[in-house]
């Protein structure tokens, strides 16, 4: 199974979903992270094409420990739209993964990038299977052959933006997995000194462990990160997400 993550910047698939997709590699699927942006905004001491060269690096390094690809869209911080180039760019993207499954962004969440991320992934996936939809690369990629089973992933904290708690259709048990998300996470270790100036945010690593841990305990899991499939129309709707790790591994969310 070819399986796509795909969210605004280096280290939120990994925060988000970084514990399922470990399960999903052992399991033996194709996995491909992918971030719309370098995270080109995420320093105080370097430029933006210094920091982003970082990030990209570090992005790899972390998809690398569950022999997953890196790929960057290449959009900037803040400057992440849901308008037609975005779009046929998104689109292109899915179309080289070839993916059969899509993870991204929660529609509702703290930042715009975020926002608009989710909104050009449930586009792109829906866009992806039309010939007549020319992304505009010299060498395009062949249209998928269906629309991909598309879910989101948790907003940052489980909260929108008044921080009020959403609620996730189902919570996966990634205790086992736990670890080898955290590993995945300290590779984007160039993140530590940006998040304590701009988010007053001291250890990274702490708050992701406090935010999984948190989504698990709702479940029963040690740790846990929830996902909501897209009910939009033309979408498939069977549960294939939750097959593919087991009722084992499931929970229904709250």
């Amino acid at each position: 199974m070819r399986i796509l993550a795909i969210h605004a910047h280096p280290d939120d698939v990994e925060i988000l979903a970084g514990g399922t997709l470990a399960l999903l590699a052992a399991a033996g699927h194709q996995i491909t992270i992918a971030t719309m942006t370098p995270g080109d905004c995420g320093s105080a001491e370097h430029t933006a094409e210094e920091i982003a060269a970082i990030r990209r690096e570090e992005a790899a390094r972390s998809a690398a420990l569950i022999g997953a690809r890196y790929v960057c869209v290449e959009f900037r911080d803040l400057a992440v739209f849901n308008d037609d180039r975005s779009r046929r760019r998104v689109t292109e993207i899915l179309r080289a993964a070839q993916p059969q499954l899509v993870l991204t962004a929660s529609p509702v969440d703290y930042l715009c990038d975020h926002e608009a991320a989710s909104m050009l992934v449930r586009d792109a996936c829906f866009a992806a299977p039309a010939p007549n939809y020319a992304t505009g690369e010299a060498n395009p990629a062949p249209p998928l052959p269906a629309i991909p089973h598309l879910y989101f992933m948790d907003p940052t904290g489980a909260e929108d933006r008044d921080g009020q708690p959403v609620a996730a259709d189902f919570i996966v048990n990634v205790e086992s997995t736990f670890e080898l998300k955290k590993r995945m996470l300290a590779e984007h270790r160039s993140q530590r000194a940006w998040l304590l100036k701009h988010h007053g945010m001291d250890n990274y690593l702490e708050q992701m462990e406090f935010w999984t841990r948190e989504r698990g305990h709702s479940a029963g899991f040690a740790y846990g990160e929830g996902f909501r499939r897209y009910k939009g129309h033309a979408y498939p709707q069977t549960p294939l997400l939750e097959e593919l790790l087991g009722p084992s591994l499931v929970r229904r969310g709250c």
